[in-house]
């Protein structure tokens, strides 16, 4: 990576953000622990505060809230402490939510209490076969999905995603066990492209995060991508959402803040660091529901 991130022809500030209605489902971490290790963050022996994981991400509900987002709940289940990490739990476009298939055994339990909640909750269901890890390794991009591979979710999901949603699907390479999930490694700025939003969808992402070939096809497709610092995510900067106007961060990725304002859009910053002991952080606890009745 260059020595300035931020090295790409960049839109400018003038750009008026316009704010989208946002829908997302959340689970309280009433049991969350790190009892094991599936990713390089969790560390068993490291004491967690579960108290305190419950405070900041009330603080993360609140914020949705007060910027006039919608929140549905997933009830936690004992003995399943990542059920909190939501966005691994599906992926929904319009009103069709595709379930996760988790790679470890750990969480695999997830799975029917995510499947059996949409399917309650006015969701066509669309059981997978492949694994993968919901909208941890798929973000939606305009009309083009984003797909991450190396560390979670397969190959053969890509394809999987695909037929389900009749769309583009992009495949990415993660190669950093750090950075084990897409969401970790590139955040949607725009959630919403075409009519009532932007004429197209931009996004924020950590070069050194993938392999040379998956650079090379993000630096084609959104060459006015804000191209995020490894400090910033290595605070998990880039686990964030959006919801085209406020972009809900990390209050440690201080370069990506300034990037962010230098765009138009407004950072909103909020602490998840105890929930960072288990690998997740803000888009992690946050599952986007496109479409759907209530």
């Amino acid at each position: 990576m260059s020595a300035n991130p931020t090295a790409a022809p960049a839109e400018t500030a003038t750009v008026e953000r316009v704010q989208q209605h946002r829908r997302y489902l959340m689970c309280r971490p009433e049991h969350f622990t790190v009892s094991y290790s599936i990713n390089p963050w969790m560390e068993p022996s490291r004491p967690t505060d579960t108290a305190l994981a419950l405070r900041q991400w009330q603080s993360l509900y609140d914020t949705y809230t007060e910027l006039g987002h919608e929140i549905e709940l997933i009830d936690p289940l004992e003995g399943l402490p990542d059920m909190v990490y939501t966005a691994n739990g599906g992926f929904v476009i319009d009103g069709v939510a595709y379930g996760p298939k988790f790679r470890f055994r750990e969480r695999a339990d997830e799975a029917p209490a995510f499947i059996d909640w949409f399917a309650a909750n006015g969701f066509e269901v669309a059981e997978p076969v492949e694994v993968n890890e919901g909208e941890g390794d798929f973000l939606l991009v305009g009309n083009t999905i984003l797909a991450g591979t190396g560390f979670r979710s397969t190959g053969d999901s890509h394809r999987e995603v695909g037929e389900v949603f009749s769309r583009e699907v992009v495949s990415l390479t993660l190669t950093d066990p750090r950075f084990y999930h897409l969401d970790t490694a590139i955040a949607v700025l725009d959630p919403v492209e075409g009519p009532g939003g932007v004429e197209k969808a931009n996004i924020a992402y950590l070069p050194n995060a993938f392999d040379e070939r998956s650079q090379a096809i993000l630096r084609e497709r959104y060459p006015d991508a804000i191209r995020v610092s490894d400090a910033d995510g290595a605070v998990f900067g880039l686990n964030s959402a959006s919801d085209g106007k406020n972009v809900i961060i990390s209050l440690r990725a201080k370069g990506f803040e300034a990037q962010l304002r230098e765009r138009g859009y407004t950072p909103v910053l909020v602490d998840l660091s105890e929930l960072l002991l288990g690998g997740g952080g803000i888009k992690c606890c946050t599952l986007e529901l496109r479409g759907g009745t209530r």
